[in-house]
């Protein structure tokens, strides 16, 4: 990917990631491509986290669900730049508060301007220098619209919006939704069961969204249905591959010891324990849980879809 350099009227940023994973990675590489001066954090490097955020002008997570509240509680101990944005990256639901990560980090910092990045992204692609879209989403228009300049360039295009819940939740909802799809191409079941899987899965991220208080419009953008798309397609995604190991044959224990994390199976429990108190139907979801847990087979998962009582389409 070739650099985009600053206009004269564009002041460079620093920038501090947290988290050197893939994404984490490939988020510090677009900055540095703009010019920006980056410093990247992880709980194996030689940096302290202290020293990373103390002077920056934003200040991206990309940590996962997992290390999100730990991150949250040792940054709480530090004095932050008071105008420093903080900009969560990370698609997943936290089992002890059942919220999204940027909500973690907006009631630990609410004073501090806040903004989402979540979109059609798979890192290893975003490496390659192929190009892609993202979506910055923030309640605060100008602080997405920051977020937008720090990391657009001809190769990463970035749009803004003012719904950050229905932005998070189009990215952390499609990951359960990808290990559906994964045991559909491991079955060998064609475009045709693909193609609806996703479309009725899309309805339900939406019942969820909407029951929660987001847009509906966000889940048809590209941090819903692109992102969507995205990992549903791709065995670049890690979510995918779970589906479509468990469908192979293969043990959830042996897929994730081959992949590290997969956030879908991390959030697909929370997401049925959510559900279940707000009364939302998540029929998906919930097959995906049942073979997580070795209560069905990939194949009773997908019968027990297409065998549900017939219905019109219209309504979500």
């Amino acid at each position: 990917m070739t650099g985009t350099s600053l206009t004269q009227v564009e002041a460079a940023a620093t920038v501090a990631i947290l988290g050197a994973g893939a994404w984490g990675s490939a988020l510090a590489m677009l900055a540095a491509h703009r010019g920006h001066r980056v410093q990247v954090w992880s709980r194996q490097g030689e940096a302290s986290l202290e020293s990373v955020v103390s002077d920056a002008d934003l200040i991206l997570s990309a940590v996962s669900m997992q290390g999100v509240p730990e991150t949250v509680a040792r940054m709480q101990q530090m004095a932050l730049p008071i105008r420093a944005i903080l900009v969560s990256a990370t698609k997943g639901l936290d089992p002890a508060s059942q919220m999204t990560a940027s909500q973690v980090w907006q009631v630990a910092f609410p004073k501090q301007p806040l903004a989402v990045l979540s979109g059609p992204n798979l890192s290893d692609e975003i490496r390659r220098g192929l190009p892609a879209a993202t979506v910055a989403a923030s309640q605060d228009i100008q602080t997405a619209e920051r977020v937008q300049a720090i990391f657009s360039s001809e190769r990463f295009r970035v749009y803004t919006n003012s719904d950050p819940l229905g932005t998070e939740l189009g990215g952390t909802l499609k990951n359960v939704v990808a290990i559906a799809a994964g045991v559909c191409d491991g079955l060998n079941l064609g475009t045709n069961a693909r193609s609806a899987l996703i479309t009725r899965a899309l309805a339900e991220i939406i019942r969820v969204g909407l029951a929660l208080g987001a847009r509906p419009e966000t889940f048809f953008g590209l941090s819903g249905l692109g992102d969507l798309l995205a990992t549903c397609t791709s065995p670049l995604s890690r979510n995918y591959r779970v589906g479509y190991g468990l469908a192979q044959g293969k043990s959830l224990a042996e897929i994730l010891g081959e992949l590290q994390t997969a956030e879908g199976v991390s959030t697909t429990p929370v997401l049925i324990e959510l559900a279940q108190r707000q009364g939302i139907a998540v029929p998906v979801s919930h097959q995906v849980y049942l073979l997580l847990n070795g209560k069905i087979t990939p194949t009773a998962a997908l019968e027990a879809l297409m065998e549900r009582h017939l219905k019109p389409e219209a309504g979500v």
